[in-house]
């Protein structure tokens, strides 16, 4: 841990830090983005049965998506400079000790659940008029959403996104002693597999999930209409807080269902198709940790 009283090593772990989560978050974008794009193009008409809007984006949408993107990158390196800052201060701590997985599983699972809920009461105040004209409206230039559009906020959204990890890293380490850097990653895998997922402009859940027992998971449906109605559906994982709160679209099921009938292929092979996408994304994201 570098000692505040110490500013040469502090600033080099600043730097280290910035150059490191420049690295991770351009390369964890351009991994899960492009690889979910090659998969579409190639299941090219698995996709086009499974579109969601007539509408496609075109070239000018996914010029302003990376562009913007790579504005996110930048700010999401100095934005978590707290982290270095925190665990400076003795604020933040991470576990080196060996793992213990019930422990690493019970961290991950609520990392997640906590991003979720931090990310439907941001999205809901970001939706307020004044901060929806002043910053998401960037966000809603992508009204038919590429993978693409995963990173594509403002300079204010792309840090009010990135405060999330340090404030739970704080929160955690208060009450718990710190996490393993091991399920941190997974968090940061998963999230944008499920961002660039949510974005994709395709169906990739198999036909009857909102019937069934893992229903509560948002799907590609579930984010395409926020997009294109613009008031509803603001989880980002699950469909918790959207149902608690009277804000999931009356026509998110009915919606889903018309797109994700199985066209030409049985119900497994749309299935195998679907679990495909996701395990093509892990596997090229969790390229980053080894």
């Amino acid at each position: 841990m570098p000692d505040l009283n110490s500013a040469p090593e502090l600033v080099n772990d600043i730097v280290d830090h910035m150059i490191g989560a420049f690295t991770f978050d351009l390369g964890r974008y351009l991994i899960a983005a492009g690889a979910l794009s090659l998969l579409l193009w190639f299941f090219g008409k698995w996709s086009d049965a499974r579109r969601i809007q007539s509408r496609r984006a075109g070239i000018a949408d996914y010029k302003r998506e990376f562009l913007s993107s790579m504005r996110t990158v930048l700010v999401f390196g100095l934005t978590t400079i707290t982290t270095v800052l925190l665990e400076a201060a003795g604020w933040i701590s991470v576990m080196t000790t060996e793992i213990v997985w019930p422990l690493f599983a019970i961290q991950l699972a609520a990392m997640i659940v906590a991003h979720d809920a931090y990310f439907y009461w941001m999205h809901r105040w970001l939706h307020n008029k004044t901060m929806f004209r002043f910053s998401h409206l960037h966000h809603h230039k992508s009204r038919t959403p590429t993978p693409w559009a995963a990173y594509s906020f403002s300079s204010f959204e792309a840090m009010a996104e990135a405060a999330f990890v340090p404030i739970y890293l704080f929160a955690f380490s208060i009450a718990f002693g710190g996490m393993y850097p091991f399920a941190i990653f997974l968090f940061l895998a998963h999230m944008i597999i499920r961002n660039v997922m949510g974005h994709a402009g395709i169906e990739l859940f198999p036909a009857g999930w909102t019937r069934g027992p893992l229903g509560w998971i948002t799907t590609t449906t579930h984010h395409d209409l926020h997009h294109s109605q613009g008031n509803s559906n603001f989880g980002l994982y699950f469909t918790w807080w959207d149902r608690m709160m009277g804000t999931e679209h009356p026509e998110y099921e009915q919606r889903f269902n018309a797109i994700a009938k199985p066209i030409r292929m049985n119900v497994r092979a749309a299935s195998n198709i679907s679990i495909a996408a996701f395990a093509s994304l892990a596997l090229a994201t969790t390229v980053q940790w080894i």
